[in-house]
């Protein structure tokens, strides 16, 4: 039967989301193991996730270097034995690290898990730190850093985030790019001594595993050594209220960064404010790209977020602008910021950013390696993936007035920091 194009399809709004049950195993070191079983994708991946982020180190780029070079190397395999392996195997290993995590992520055919099990083991628990390694990857790093740092956008970005919480706050904090010469082999083994132990790490299985790969991915978790939780000092945010400009002569355009201290995802306005910036502009037809990108033409695009870490969160807004537009589109952002206060937002735009929310959802949620995702997500906020569904519940029963009233309370144009580079 020939389908009828003249018609569109009709959209079905899910209620909630069915995700596979996710099963906690015990095992003997005492690492948290959460399996998602998945049969019939014939892939799996295994993620151990440890709190050695950023806020953890005490010198510039030591726990980025730390995570990176344990694949560089380790008491049985060369670097490039390491690659080989992994190539041959049409294997990935990803290494990931923010302000307050590091993670360790092996994808692969399932058939080819045992055999690459132990590697992972080696990289986990024995690296070798290589001073001829350390000496390439800070050659390159520092590189990298100077061109990057060339960028309005990203000198932006690093201005912001300081101008927000302050240059003592480990959120906050930016180094240059000098700091890579002081870094030395046996402060990156320090570091990984203290902070990639079994008592600061939880793990997350996913995809087609057998019987024999759960125990296989035990046997790795009790490789891990055994040594104490990280603690770090709360630290209180300082943020620079004064609008921070810095001039960048023949700049054809400008990095904008407005933004605001929040909170942490458990915070209870959290979701409600996840559809106030989505409104925003938190999508294609939101009310900023269509000011600023369709109205005036002022950007290809323009995007408001919220930002959660472990223990603070905030609002940003980011967009590059043609130079000469720079501060009216700085007023734009307000004055939609002030539509969002002053007047109720209709029912029909309202009813699109909640089925805008739930469609992304559901494309993060497709497939067993992005549940895995979310599962982490939700482990690291201290919750389970009941959260979704209680999520989807509050963005599905938003109120114009809930959302006025979170406007209200959140987007007073005297609590945002500006940074404008350009």
């Amino acid at each position: 039967m020939n389908p009828d194009r003249t018609r569109q399809p009709a959209i079905h709004v899910p209620d909630g989301v069915a995700l596979p049950s996710v099963r906690k195993v015990g095992t003997p070191c005492g690492i948290p193991l959460h399996v998602l079983t998945t049969p019939g994708f014939e892939v799996a991946r295994v993620s151990l996730v440890f709190r050695a982020g950023v806020r953890f180190q005490n010198r510039p780029f030591q726990a980025s270097a730390a995570l990176n070079l344990m694949s560089e190397g380790t008491a049985r395999y060369s670097s490039a034995e390491i690659s080989g392996m992994i190539d041959f195997y049409g294997a990935y290993l990803d290494l990931n690290l923010d302000r307050d995590y590091a993670v360790i992520t092996l994808s692969c055919l399932s058939k080819f898990l045992p055999t690459m099990l132990p590697l992972v083991e080696e990289v986990v628990c024995r690296p070798a730190f290589l001073s001829e390694e350390l000496a390439v990857y800070t050659a390159k790093r520092k590189q990298q850093l100077r061109l990057e740092r060339e960028k309005p956008s990203f000198r932006a970005r690093e201005m912001f985030s300081e101008a927000l919480y302050g240059q003592d706050h480990p959120y906050g904090c930016y180094f240059p790019e000098e700091e890579y010469d002081r870094l030395t082999p046996e402060a990156l083994r320090a570091f990984h001594h203290q902070y990639y132990v079994a008592e600061n790490c939880f793990a997350v299985a996913s995809g087609e595993l057998s019987d024999n790969d759960l125990s296989g991915i035990v046997h790795l978790l009790d490789a891990v050594p055994q040594g104490v939780q990280a603690g770090f000092p709360e630290i209180p945010p300082h943020p620079d209220f004064a609008p921070i400009r810095t001039t960048r002569p023949g700049s054809l355009q400008s990095a904008i960064r407005i933004g605001k201290l929040m909170f942490p995802r458990s915070h209870p306005d959290f979701t409600g404010m996840q559809v106030v910036t989505t409104l925003l502009g938190g999508y294609f037809g939101s009310r900023l790209v269509s000011n600023l990108r369709e109205d005036k033409g002022y950007t290809y695009g323009v995007f408001s977020t919220m930002v959660n870490f472990e223990s603070a969160g905030h609002l940003a807004v980011s967009t590059e602008v043609a130079a000469e537009h720079t501060d009216d589109a700085i007023a734009e952002i307000f004055r939609e910021m002030v539509r969002l206060r002053d007047e109720p937002v209709g029912g029909d735009e309202l009813d699109m950013v909640k089925n805008i929310i739930t469609g992304e959802m559901m494309r993060i949620l497709d497939g067993p390696f992005g549940i895995a995702d979310v599962t982490i997500e939700n482990i690291q906020n201290g919750t389970d993936n009941g959260y979704l569904d209680r999520f989807l519940a509050e963005v599905k029963t938003i109120t114009p007035e809930r959302v006025q009233a979170l406007s209200r309370r959140y987007l007073s144009s005297d609590s945002f920091v500006q940074v404008i580079v350009g």
